[in-house]
């Protein structure tokens, strides 16, 4: 796709700003040897923070933070299904993933790219399972989630924004979809990766030998006990995905009463 022109997209070697904050990137050692978590154990999730009706002009929207990443989603009236010869009994669900040009260390262009379209796809996987897609035939729901600040888990965060404005939208749902991702560096289990760890976890095959190494991120319905989206970077061995869905499944049980209870907060704000 070419590159918008007209666009100011800022300079091409710009800096990150990371360079002169004081904050230490987890005590993570560069040797490919090992990763050494100083804030929080390799088991521990980050801090949710999580606030509705965040965009005004959107039907439903939530924000979200997890750590330094900072998510906002927008969902969007229904609308009737473009290109659409027949009738179709059953509604869909749009969704479009978008890191903000500022919210990586290497800066974004205006245009997705594939790692976004992967995320977009993956992003609507996830939430397809939790929608009532009967309760409105023939139309479809517009779901944007941008990513202003990456720092690891961006897609689980993203998830979890959308579940949330999808709900604040008033879209009939069969439940709330959380999400979290777990991190494996030579054997080790690393939950809610940052984006340094991120990046150590997918290095190359020849660097990390025979030991297991990727990123699964795991979306589910806790409320049902159902897991709708898994999605897995990586070369692991199938003993270790079992051990990693089971923890991300445990890890989605406790984020779940954190969202109901973001809900409750903004019902009883509307009522007051």
């Amino acid at each position: 796709m070419p590159i918008d022109q007209k666009r100011i997209n800022g300079p091409e070697v710009s800096v990150p700003y990371q360079i002169y904050s004081n904050d230490d990137d987890s005590g993570i050692e560069t040797k490919y040897d090992s990763i050494k978590r100083v804030k929080r154990n390799d088991s521990e999730l980050r801090k949710i923070f999580l606030r509705t009706g965040i965009v005004s002009q959107a039907k439903g929207s939530a924000y979200i933070e997890m750590g330094n990443t900072k998510v906002v989603c927008s969902v969007f009236d229904p609308r009737e299904v473009p290109n659409k010869n027949g009738y179709c009994m059953q509604g869909e669900i749009y969704c479009e993933f978008k890191f903000a040009s500022f919210s990586c260390r290497k800066r974004k262009i205006h245009q997705q790219n594939a790692e976004e379209k992967q995320y977009s796809l993956m992003l609507q996987r996830a939430l397809e399972p939790a929608v009532c897609l009967h309760e409105f035939p023939n139309f479809q729901v517009d779901v944007y989630a941008m990513v202003l600040d990456n720092d690891g888990s961006s897609l689980a965060a993203a998830i979890m924004a959308a579940s949330i404005a999808l709900a604040n939208a008033g879209v009939p749902m069969f439940g709330l979809v959380t999400a979290s991702t777990i991190g494996v560096y030579r054997n080790q289990f690393l939950i809610d990766p940052t984006d340094i760890e991120e990046v150590m976890c997918n290095t190359l095959a020849e660097r990390q030998g025979d030991f297991n190494h990727g990123i699964i991120t795991l979306a589910s319905l806790p409320q049902h006990s159902q897991i709708s989206e898994v999605f897995l970077i990586g070369s692991i061995d199938t003993d270790f995905v079992l051990r990693a869905t089971e923890m991300l499944a445990s890890a989605n049980k406790d984020i779940c009463p954190v969202l109901q209870q973001c809900l409750v907060k903004s019902i009883l704000k509307l009522h007051n």
